[in-house]
């Protein structure tokens, strides 16, 4: 059976679009998705990041949360007939609240992976308290301790992890310095979910608001790392992969290291699957 990978609504946020894009229409305000991804049709399935818990106080960041019944975890898997005991691996793109803010709904029993350099960074304090919670980071160091609860990767950018046949797991950075996409091999082609490396495809990848060279990105407003290493990280997502799925925008079909199409926007159709062409429009 073919690998075949779905997108998950675990919340929407409201908040500034410079807080997103830098620079873009500050004092605007957007609204944008929480999305897991979910990979069925393999050895088992594997989701790919959480979401935000419900106690996190987004006002207090001077942003709006909505969470509706049916964005709720177990609504969102069971539009695929599945239960959170069904899921045989949870994997992270990285460790921020809004990634990683459902981790304790699982069982130890699941098993939770992130790369090693990730963990390491969600403790410094480097990004401050906002984008790590202390609550997060504590179930994380839990499972650390706990056998078989969690898996460290530790890909350097010389080799990939493999996580299920037909998924693997490489360094991305860009965003944080741990920071991982899991590629899936599919019929139609390499799927690269990358986390946040880009928030918003249209402004900073097919038409970058403040670049001029040809195939360069503009860079996201919330980073933990160097401008030149979020263009490389972009970059190197772009590369070899046919689909780019991001974690608060829709997916989008890649060709030579371009963006030519994007996703209709199916998230609510529980069979959607996001790697057939015919759901892709002009980008």
């Amino acid at each position: 059976m073919a690998l075949k990978i779905h997108a998950l609504t675990f919340g929407e946020l409201t908040m500034d679009a410079s807080g997103l894009v830098l620079f873009r229409a500050p004092g605007t305000r957007v609204t944008i998705p929480f999305l897991g991804y979910l990979i069925t049709g393999g050895q088992e399935p594997v989701l790919v990041d959480t979401g935000a818990s419900d106690a996190v106080d987004w006002a207090a960041f001077g942003m709006g949360f909505r969470k509706t019944p049916e964005m709720a975890l177990d609504a969102q898997l069971a539009r695929f007939g599945l239960r959170r005991g069904d899921i045989g691996k949870v994997v992270h793109t990285h460790a921020h609240l809004d990634h990683v803010g459902q981790d304790n709904l699982f069982p130890m029993s699941t098993m939770v992976a992130i790369s090693r350099q990730e963990l390491e960074f969600s403790v410094s304090g480097v990004m401050g308290p906002g984008m790590y919670t202390a609550a997060d980071t504590r179930h994380l160091i839990d499972r650390l301790h706990t056998p078989g609860a969690l898996r460290l990767f530790d890909v350097d950018g010389t080799f990939e992890e493999e996580v299920i046949p037909g998924v693997a797991v490489r360094l991305t950075g860009g965003h944080t310095p741990g920071s991982i996409s899991v590629l899936v091999e599919t019929d139609e082609g390499l799927a690269n979910i990358a986390g946040d490396i880009a928030y918003n495809v249209a402004d900073q990848i097919v038409t970058p608001l403040l670049d001029q060279a040809a195939h360069e990105p503009t860079i996201t407003g919330n980073r933990a790392m160097r401008s030149l290493e979020e263009k490389r990280a972009i970059k190197r997502a772009l590369s070899g992969s046919r689909f780019l799925l991001v974690g608060h925008d829709l997916p989008a079909l890649v060709e030579g290291g371009r963006i030519v199409a994007r996703h209709r926007g199916a998230f609510e159709d529980a069979t959607a699957d996001l790697t057939r062409p015919a759901e892709y429009t002009g980008a």
